[in-house]
């Protein structure tokens, strides 16, 4: 009986219908056994892994002897550093103390004269203290290139492994695309180009009135934003991806670097930076201002839109 059910027969398919039809006995074949793994093979296998598992936990065994001491070092230097500081610093309110009274009179009394920009603010955080500003600007450019390793898509296209949601962000965007909100998309294509003009004139007359690069770079990255929302990310692409947001970045954070680093050695050895700084009040004025207003709001307004790009799409 075990012979008949593992065995299969050459010609007719059913041995009955072949006894019916007067049919030749058909010829037996035996059945081919499925290919298994030994238990040798399994053993080696197992073995394997283990010594895999043993080598990984001795690396981090390795790097957590040594990740350990220097965190807990790191952190007890700086924090003894911020205590010194501290200390050293004058106290709060004292009239006498010169960071209280001599710095923003300095400021207020000599800021037209030294930066030739009416707007104090302006000459103090890109003239007195552009080096400052200069890392603010670094901050959000680094800020913007770790969300951008963190969420970016693969380079198939994939914003997520799994495929059947992946599947279903692409039918949204399809949706979105198709089926577009006709509201926003008038009043992103009437108000857009205000948004942004408005930004321009606040980072241009950043120097002479009220605003600059910061505040002005937000408003154009809200038109940015606004133009997304109400045409897609597809348009957005047509005339801001990855590539222009890199050169824009990296540039204005380079020239602006460069026209400081030419500041700070003409000023450190006393020399005439032989740049005028026009008549107070004019557009062309202040030296160096204008531009550097110009390098801060396009990092700002390219920041705000990479933000917002990332987090909606996975890309810019």
């Amino acid at each position: 009986m075990k012979d008949h059910e593992n065995t299969e027969y050459k010609g007719s398919t059913n041995p009955f219908v072949a006894w019916v039809n007067a049919d030749p006995a058909p010829e037996r074949k035996p059945k081919k056994e499925k290919k298994q793994k030994t238990a040798g093979a399994e053993k080696k296998a197992v073995a394997s892994s283990k010594d895999e598992y043993a080598a990984y936990e001795n690396r981090i065994r390795k790097f957590n002897s040594f990740y350990k001491p220097m965190a807990i070092i790191l952190c007890c230097a700086f924090i003894a550093l911020m205590i010194f500081v501290v200390t050293q610093t004058a106290p709060f309110g004292i009239a006498d103390v010169p960071s209280n009274n001599e710095v923003s009179y300095k400021y207020i009394e000599d800021g037209l004269k030294d930066t030739g920009a009416t707007n104090v603010v302006a000459g103090m955080i890109l003239d007195y203290r552009a080096f400052d500003t200069l890392g603010e600007s670094s901050v959000l450019f680094t800020a913007v290139m770790s969300v951008m390793i963190l969420l970016r898509k693969d380079r198939d296209g994939s914003l997520v492994n799994d495929p059947a949601e992946e599947k279903v962000i692409k039918e949204e965007e399809k949706i979105s695309r198709i089926h577009r909100d006709v509201v926003l998309k008038t009043m992103a294509g009437i108000v857009s180009p205000f948004v942004i003009l408005f930004g321009i004139y606040v980072v241009l007359n950043g120097h002479i009135s009220p605003g600059g690069g910061f505040s002005g770079g937000a408003i154009i990255g809200a038109g940015l934003i606004l133009i997304s929302q109400g045409f897609g990310s597809e348009r957005t692409k047509k005339f801001f991806n990855f590539k222009v947001f890199t050169i824009i970045t990296s540039g204005s954070l380079l020239s602006y670097a460069a026209l400081k680093c030419y500041s700070f050695y003409t000023g450190a050895h006393h020399i005439e930076t032989g740049i005028p700084h026009g008549i107070p009040g004019a557009i062309l004025s202040s030296g160096f201002i204008l531009p550097l207003n110009i390098f801060v709001g396009l990092i700002v307004a390219c920041t705000m839109f990479g933000f917002y790009s990332l987090f909606t799409k996975g890309e810019i």
